[in-house]
């Protein structure tokens, strides 16, 4: 293996830290409503009704984002392959979603992140990217 990371790799795990610790502050924003995380959802109003409506499946979701994220972001940081994998499978998951979300009308916005998402995708399936994982 390569000792040092491609810049993306560490950049992609610092994002995937920011997501373990948005996912997981919205979690504990449900589980506590009305509580001080309260405020954040001034941000996006129509999640926080779109998560009320999932009852306690939207905190257990937003929880299993988290720790997905956490671990995607400490093996990307570490240099293990199946950080990849886990960072890269989230990212393909979240493009599903939001083409799934656009093309069906309910979630318009998420056209904004496809071409965002996508090009994360391209950049991480990079030759130098994939060279980094390969075992000696």
């Amino acid at each position: 293996m390569i000792s040092k990371p491609p810049i993306a790799i560490s950049l992609f795990g610092y994002f995937f830290i920011f997501g373990t610790l948005m996912s997981g502050l919205s979690a504990i924003s449900l589980l506590t409503p009305g509580g001080p995380l309260e405020p954040m959802w001034r941000v996006n109003p129509t999640a926080r009704t779109a998560f009320d409506g999932m009852g306690i499946g939207a905190p257990i979701l937003l929880l299993v984002v988290s720790l997905a994220c956490a671990a995607s972001a400490i093996g990307l940081l570490r240099g293990k392959y199946w950080g990849y994998i886990a960072g890269l499978t989230i990212l393909i998951m979240n493009l599903i979603g939001d083409t799934l979300g656009a093309v069906s009308g309910i979630k318009p916005e998420a056209l904004i992140g496809l071409p965002i998402v996508a090009v994360i995708i391209y950049f991480l399936t990079r030759p130098n990217i994939l060279a980094y994982y390969q075992r000696a």
